[in-house]
């Protein structure tokens, strides 16, 4: 009867038993994997996420310090929307070398998508300069070239200007406002800065943001702080 007992103890696991262990531990391996899977997938589209604001950050601070260092010299124009690009007359940010640019914002297609692109002129300090230049920014816009940035991935972006307490689309004049022969060298609304500048965006999907994203701009007086 002992030896009976003893040989029992001595038996080990059968076939049925090492099958049922193998499927245990296998669903364990699976449920595992699928955890560790959908955490490298949240953490993939959280620094997508973050990359894709962080990138947007410092696109609408380009726009906005372009906007704030906008100036107006004689016979130039300090901002013109033709409904498919912006070109703004700016200060250069070199206090070392004070000069002025051109630069110019756009949405065009390209290799690497359709994205919002930038793009910005070299230094100068002459009248005659400063129309090469604004010449060579609706070259570009129109079929681009170097110079520029591509920045984030845009559907479609649209410009509301804010003159007299309301908001139109850029490139309106109010009805009572006429229209010179040499906008150049006019010095009515069509040249000057207006008071405001809506910007709003369409964001492509896919890329960690999507939807439409709005910043407004107002253009600083003397002694008020920008915002």
């Amino acid at each position: 009867m002992q030896r009976f007992a003893s040989r029992r103890s001595r038996r080990g696991f059968t076939l049925i038993e090492l099958l049922v262990a193998i499927a245990v531990m296998a669903l364990l391996a699976i449920m595992s994997w699928r955890g560790l899977d959908g955490m490298s997938r949240a953490t993939a589209q959280n620094q997508q996420r973050a990359d894709a604001v962080l990138t947007l950050q410092t696109t609408l601070a380009q726009w906005s310090a372009d906007l704030d260092a906008v100036a107006a010299i004689a016979q130039t124009r300090p901002i013109d929307w033709d409904g498919r690009a912006l070109r703004l007359t700016r200060r250069s940010s070199d206090a070392a070398s004070p000069a002025m640019l051109v630069v110019a914002w756009t949405l065009r297609s390209g290799a690497d998508g359709t994205r919002w692109r930038r793009w910005q002129s070299q230094p100068f300090t002459t009248r005659g300069e400063w129309q090469q230049a604004w010449n060579l920014a609706a070259s570009w816009a129109q079929d681009g070239g170097t110079g520029e940035t591509a920045l984030v991935p845009v559907d479609g972006w649209q410009l509301f200007y804010f003159r007299a307490n309301t908001w139109t689309p850029a490139g309106e004049l109010p009805s009572s406002t006429p229209i010179p022969a040499n906008p150049a060298n006019a010095t009515g609304a069509i040249v000057t800065m207006p008071d405001g500048i809506r910007l709003v965006l369409n964001l492509s999907p896919g890329d960690g943001l999507s939807g439409a994203i709005t910043r407004d701009w107002v253009k600083p007086t003397v002694g008020a702080p920008r915002s």
